[in-house]
């Protein structure tokens, strides 16, 4: 068993050679515990850096192609290099290495496909800012409430996959890639798990994703209505449409009403025409969702074929 652990690295060569020195080399349950580096076109000695503090494999993007597709080039740079379990973990050393041995358990007990640090438990992040703790929750109550199920941590990129995970996984590469690979992951029935870590933010560190908070937002929430409407397309057309249909004929039970009062249209005209138009609007959202349904259908033969054309590709 093979246990590579992965580090996303941009103009990191000031935390990233002591964060490599305290990654564990022996875990339970692998013969090898090797280390990779994924340089995003930092300007700095980050590579120099990292293959002289012990990284097995230091790869490159050439230029700043952002954490999304960095995670994507991790994740088939990882497959290459015969990994049975990828750990993910920030190269700033804001997390603890020594977790890497509690996530990689549920899957090798086969009791979790994916397991994700929690920040949020019963283990309170050190000096995370206010607005990013509050979006970070709210956003996990959000998206676990449409998927059904209870994500403690949506954001977190610190993450355990096991081999078939990265091989299901559809990696869009986009900026937030943490959070569209667990929507993913849940749309596949996979099966999360999350673990409470510890994790220290520096005060006066700034953010490589985060340029604005709002910029942020707005782009978090086109990516994440993008996911989800994929993943459950019936839900997201289907849910507002039968509402609009059920409005529609509550109104138009009123209509009646009023109308075998004294069998006069014109005074109730209004309740006709509102019930008419939302109506046709909510049967519209359902024709969308069975249209999206079917889309959704054939994406998933297309995953398949993509899932198995990769499996062959990394048997090799």
């Amino acid at each position: 068993m093979r246990l590579i652990v992965n580090l996303p690295a941009f103009n990191e060569e000031e935390k990233i050679a002591s964060t490599i020195k305290r990654i564990p080399r022996q875990v339970d349950g692998f013969s090898e515990v090797l280390v990779q580096v994924i340089d995003d076109g930092s300007k700095d000695r980050t590579i120099e850096v990292s293959k002289a503090a012990g990284a097995d494999f230091v790869y490159s993007n050439g230029v700043n192609r952002g954490i999304g597709k960095t995670f994507r080039h991790a994740a088939e740079r990882a497959l290459a290099n015969g990994a049975d379990v990828m750990v993910n973990i920030d190269a700033d050393g804001q997390f603890d290495p020594e977790d890497i041995k509690k996530l990689v358990v549920p899957i090798l007990k086969n009791e979790a496909d994916m397991v994700s640090a929690d920040r949020f438990d019963h283990l309170k992040a050190k000096n995370i800012p206010f607005l990013k703790d509050l979006l970070n929750r709210l956003a996990a109550k959000l998206i676990g409430s449409f998927m059904n199920v209870n994500i403690k941590d949506l954001t977190c990129g610190f993450r355990a996959y096991s081999k078939e995970t990265l091989l299901r996984l559809n990696l869009p590469g986009g900026f937030t890639y943490t959070q569209e690979v667990i929507i993913d992951a849940l749309g596949k029935d996979l099966k999360i798990v999350w673990l409470p870590v510890e994790v220290t933010y520096f005060e006066g560190r700034k953010s490589r994703v985060v340029k604005t908070i709002w910029s942020y937002i707005n782009n978090s929430m086109r990516i994440i209505i993008r996911a989800i409407r994929d993943v459950r397309p019936m839900k997201f057309f289907g849910a507002p449409g039968l509402v609009l249909m059920f409005v529609a004929f509550i109104v138009f039970i009123c209509f009646l009403f009023f109308y075998f009062q004294d069998f006069k249209v014109s005074p109730y005209r209004n309740y006709l025409l509102f019930s008419g138009i939302t109506f046709l609007i909510g049967l519209q959202f359902f024709i969308f969702a069975l249209i999206a349904d079917m889309i959704k259908s054939n994406r998933r033969l297309t995953e398949d074929m993509m899932y198995l054309v990769k499996k062959d590709k990394y048997s090799k």
